[in-house]
């Protein structure tokens, strides 16, 4: 297609000549100058070709003159460019006074004065030279304002003043003058400071952005999600959350775990459990197992009834049977109770387990037993063994071996469990 195109060209410079030349030969025109006591006369095709001959001199004259300036020109940004990269390789193996040296140098060239001032902010702060560090930051206000603010915010982080960082972002956020690397500092600080409201209001803007991979932004999203969600002060605002969140968010566990939690502390259980137990029904969790028993005293018979109906999909479940032992002892049924913590215990021994079973043995007037599993909830809890809990009732032996049931694969193949 180039090729083409110049052909095309050529034949209209070529046309246009030949229509120039037919008329100038036809009358050549007649060009007199004078000046003073000297007089020119010569024709037009002579003096067009003196004016370029003229014109073409005094370019290269132009281009001789410019040419040492040029020359130094170069070797001035390319003293720069060697300095900024001497700079950002000593800030990347830790030679933070080099690495300022170099970068002050650098930063005297105007093409990379902005970069160079925020590494070396950057490297001051990593050698403990907070005030150089500032100095550096202000100076590269006047080029990357957005920037500096968002690195004045994570140096204020890295120095344990988070609440400082946090209003710094949030002033910046409603100017709409924060970068996405300040928008993330502000929903990490935000979520720390329990400002859920503010991290989530700040989620929209990043999410357009992909500036992060999918996976970290579904994370960060079910974070500030999940802590709105917990910190929702009434149902309302508390449905109003779970009503605007998208299909895709109400189905991860975070999100499902933080609104049942806080629906059934807001008196809305039957709540709580549907969407425990929809979530149940698409996709076992073992995580919302685990919640469904501590729901709180509502509505214990149903969820209890519900709990061992799981039992079918998934019997060797230690989050499951701890439930049961959870619902059971708020019925009171203690021997029940014991079973189902012990199979627990014996399914995956967790700190949670052990705590449940000294509430149990409180209730049912074992003072020594609770004393103990209390005990090894703290052991468990630390990685230490856990002394053995002698049996509530002895008329029989408790069987806490794992169910054996029928798995099949993909394709309908029956398998042992937990082959491949």
């Amino acid at each position: 297609m180039k090729l083409w195109r110049w052909v095309l060209v050529l034949l209209i410079v070529a046309a246009a000549a030949a229509l120039a030349w037919h008329w100038l030969a036809a009358d050549p025109g007649y060009v007199y100058l004078r000046l003073g006591r000297t007089t020119l006369e010569t024709s037009v095709v002579v003096a067009i070709a003196a004016l370029l001959l003229a014109w073409l001199v005094a370019g290269l004259a132009w281009r001789l003159l410019r040419w040492p300036f040029r020359a130094w020109g170069r070797a001035h940004k390319r003293r720069g460019r060697e300095r900024l990269a001497n700079g950002l390789t000593a800030f990347a193996e830790g030679d933070y006074l080099q690495a300022e040296r170099d970068l002050d140098k650098a930063a005297q060239h105007a093409a990379f004065r902005t970069p160079a001032l925020l590494v070396l902010a950057r490297a001051a702060h990593e050698r403990g030279a907070q005030e150089r560090a500032r100095q550096a930051l202000d100076e590269a206000e006047a080029g990357a304002a957005r920037a500096a603010t968002a690195l004045r915010a994570r140096f204020l982080v890295e120095e344990g003043r988070e609440r400082e960082a946090f209003d710094l972002l949030k002033k910046n956020a409603d100017a709409d003058t924060l970068c996405l690397r300040g928008r993330r500092l502000l929903i990490d600080s935000a979520l720390e400071l329990g400002e859920s409201q503010v991290a989530l209001d700040a989620m929209p803007a990043l999410l357009r952005s992909q500036s992060l991979t999918a996976s970290t932004l579904e994370q960060l999203e079910t974070r500030a999600l999940a802590a709105a969600l917990a910190a929702a002060p009434d149902i309302a605002s508390l449905n109003a959350l779970w009503n605007r969140a998208s299909r895709a968010q109400r189905r991860r566990e975070e999100t499902i775990e933080a609104f049942a939690r806080r629906s059934a502390a807001l008196g809305q259980v039957l709540a709580a459990m549907d969407e425990v137990e929809s979530a149940q029904r698409r996709q076992w969790s073992e995580r919302l197992a685990s919640i469904y028993g501590d729901l709180g005293d509502a509505e214990v018979a149903a969820r209890l009834r519900q709990a061992e109906g799981w039992l079918a999909l998934a019997p060797n479940s230690a989050a499951l049977q701890l439930t049961l032992g959870r619902l059971q002892l708020r019925q009171g049924q203690h021997e029940r109770a014991e079973e189902s913590l012990q199979r627990a215990l014996a399914l995956a021994p967790s700190a949670a387990a052990w705590e449940t079973l000294g509430e149990l043995r409180r209730a049912a007037q074992d003072p020594a037993g609770a004393a103990t599993a209390f005990a090894n909830a703290l052991r468990c809890a630390r990685g230490q063994t856990t002394q053995t809990l002698a049996p509530l009732r002895a008329p029989r032996a408790l069987d806490t071996q794992p169910i054996a049931f029928e798995e099949r694969s993909e394709h309908g193949v029956p398998r042992l469990p937990h082959s491949s």
